[in-house]
């Protein structure tokens, strides 16, 4: 069907700039996210202690500071600004992959752990701004689909982080006679400068980036004359159905897409007996189909309603998932795969579903709300990764299926109760 967001502009000329900039932040976060996603696998073996469960707590650590930094991220933004908001989380984000060089030098795993969470935390303050900043730079008619737009920056920092750890850090890490990481005690400090290489040079680019937009003239959004309630405006927005569900449907999202990523590189290795290495690589094709994805679905929200595209994708994900757990083998791989094609709409469009019917105030706290479900990365990819070790990978991937059934609930949910703009 036709869509009247035809009508509407997707974006002044006057914001141009200010677009460009913020979208860039997109990509740097997207970086960061897909830098660490296969790391789970070098900490297990670098400490070898660690149980799948235990590594998987670097992704704890990550998506908790998301969490944690959503609500602070929200009164920056009410007692300044917005760009004020972008502006700590980036500082915040760098001071995070700084702090990983001494956690090399005392090669303690928990040091790593709350590196993450630094570099987490300026992330969850980064996002809560910067997504309502975009939904507000145009008409409230195409705020999503510039959100969209916007997210689509995302992927190409998703691939580019993916490759980052493929080539200076996979490629780079030593391997046993079956082609597996394996580090010997002497090895180890080698190992994690590997590491932390990535990291310490995105923080070197950070720096500049945060210099742009400090010196660049940018609309200032911000309701710095009102006192802020966060809590009371948290209890009135949750009072909304389809505010509260967005946040649940955003909360298992991101924990299937943290999950599904995490152990691609358990699962491939398993079903086409390659090494991690080239397991990577499949890795790559997946976050190159989402980037790709996420362009197809903007162009669509052109003709066809966001929630209507949203419960298709949360089908399609769901089937490919009980794909990836009873078939398995080269099927199995390459519907893990395309689930990051459908996956791809998602959270931008969750996220612009959900703000939808808010003031101007309820935006800027209901945005933290939306971060805040990134707490679902932080809770239930550990889950997968006990499951992964109680029963294997295969059956792990159930934990996802479950998620995406919720989103598309959401999703049925929005096209019987369409919200007033």
């Amino acid at each position: 069907m036709e869509s009247t967001l035809k009508k509407h502009a997707l974006l002044e000329k006057k914001h141009i700039l200010a677009f460009v900039l913020l979208a860039s932040c997109f990509m740097w976060w997207g970086i960061a996210n897909n830098l660490t996603d296969p790391l789970v696998r070098v900490f297990k073996a670098v400490f070898g202690e660690l149980s799948t469960f235990q590594a998987s707590l670097i992704q704890f650590a990550f998506y908790f500071g998301y969490f944690c930094m959503a609500i602070p991220g929200a009164a920056i933004a009410r007692k300044f600004s917005y760009k004020t908001g972008v502006l700590v989380g980036l500082g915040v984000y760098a001071l995070g992959c700084f702090m990983l060089y001494p956690a090399t030098l005392l090669q303690e795993f928990i040091l790593f752990c709350l590196s993450y969470y630094v570099l987490a935390s300026g992330l969850g303050i980064l996002e809560t701004n910067a997504n309502p900043y975009i939904l507000v730079l145009g008409p409230k008619e195409t705020a999503t689909r510039r959100l969209n737009f916007a997210q689509s920056f995302n992927p190409i920092g998703a691939v580019t982080g993916i490759v980052l750890c493929q080539i200076l850090i996979m490629a780079r890490m030593p391997l046993d006679g079956d082609g597996n990481i394996s580090i010997a005690p002497d090895q180890i400090n080698e190992a994690l400068n590997i590491v932390i290489f990535p990291y310490l040079s995105i923080a070197a680019i950070l720096v500049v980036v945060w210099l742009l937009i400090a010196f660049t003239k940018m609309p200032k959004v911000t309701d710095s004359h009102e006192q802020i309630h966060i809590f009371k405006t948290f209890g009135q927005l949750f009072k909304r159905k389809n505010y509260a569900y967005a946040v649940i449907a955003q909360f298992f999202y991101v924990g299937a897409q943290i999950s599904v990523w995490t152990y691609t590189n358990f699962y491939i290795p398993e079903h086409l007996h390659v090494t991690p290495e080239v397991a990577l690589q499949y890795h790559t094709g997946a976050l190159t189909l989402f980037m790709f994805s996420r362009w197809i679905f903007t162009a669509l929200m052109k003709k066809f309603n966001d929630h209507s595209l949203l419960l298709t994708a949360a089908i399609m994900a769901s089937l490919l998932s009980l794909s990836v757990v009873f078939i398995g083998g080269v099927i199995g791989v390459y519907s893990l795969i395309g689930i990051s094609g459908f996956m791809s709409l998602m959270f931008p469009t969750i996220f612009g579903m959900g703000s939808e019917g808010l003031n101007d105030a309820e935006t800027k706290v209901g945005a933290s709300g939306l971060i805040m479900a990134i707490l679902g990365g932080a809770l239930l990819t550990p889950l997968q990764g006990a499951l992964i070790d109680m029963i294997g990978v295969d059956l792990s991937y159930l934990l996802p299926l479950i998620c995406f059934v919720v989103i598309g609930a959401y999703a049925f949910y929005r096209s019987k109760n369409i919200v007033k703009v």
